[in-house]
């Protein structure tokens, strides 16, 4: 990488690094590319350069939000230590409990840009695709753990996921273990392949 492209590899990283603390406390209407450009110390020409919108720029945050939060921290999360396919599956709530007792506790920037950018379908669309990685996940860990029909499974675990986010941001602090006892419910109910005799934990 030559000096210039290196110049240019930092500068973006910085720009994208301002919108993703502010795009992720504060929300996209809430804020402006002129306060994005504030606060990376960047020209609004040079973010330009690396981003053609501010519709660009978010979907770059989006992106990057999935690399740190779906990928970087609940996937890794899960998938630590020894455990089946069933806790997993919740140990997601004991993750989100840890999660919403932080006091930085920011919410989920998918759910966030799927409402807030509702009139611009390619926001939207992408906030959309990063919900839907997120039932990906969970559709893996129902295959492993034997369930049948996934998909609907996945969207059903997700309801209870995205609920106790709503349920948090209202001010109930143990909304991730008050989904976790209707998910333990769930789990012990649905269909199971003839072959998986596992029990929910």
């Amino acid at each position: 990488m030559s000096l210039g492209e290196k110049e240019r590899s930092v500068a973006r990283e910085r720009i994208l690094d301002a919108a993703y603390e502010l795009f992720s406390r504060e929300g996209l209407n809430a804020v402006g590319v002129d306060t994005i450009v504030a606060r990376s110390g960047s020209g609004k020409m040079t973010l330009y350069r690396h981003f053609k919108s501010k519709e660009a720029l978010v979907r770059a945050f989006l992106e990057r939000r999935e690399e740190l939060w779906t990928k970087g921290w609940l996937e890794k999360t899960l998938l630590e230590g020894d455990r089946t396919a069933e806790e997993r599956l919740l140990g997601i709530f004991d993750a989100y409990d840890e999660w919403f007792r932080r006091a930085d506790f920011d919410g989920c920037s998918f759910i966030n840009s799927l409402l807030e950018g509702r009139e611009t379908e390619t926001i939207r669309s992408a906030a959309a695709q990063h919900l839907s990685n997120i039932r990906h996940l969970i559709e893996r860990f129902a295959r492993e753990a034997g369930l049948m029909d996934v998909e609907r499974f996945a969207r059903a675990w997700h309801v209870l996921m995205k609920g106790a986010i709503v349920s948090r941001h209202e001010g109930q602090l143990d909304a991730a273990q008050e989904a976790k006892a209707t998910a333990r419910l769930l789990l012990a109910s649905w269909p199971r392949q003839r072959a998986t005799t596992a029990a929910a934990s």
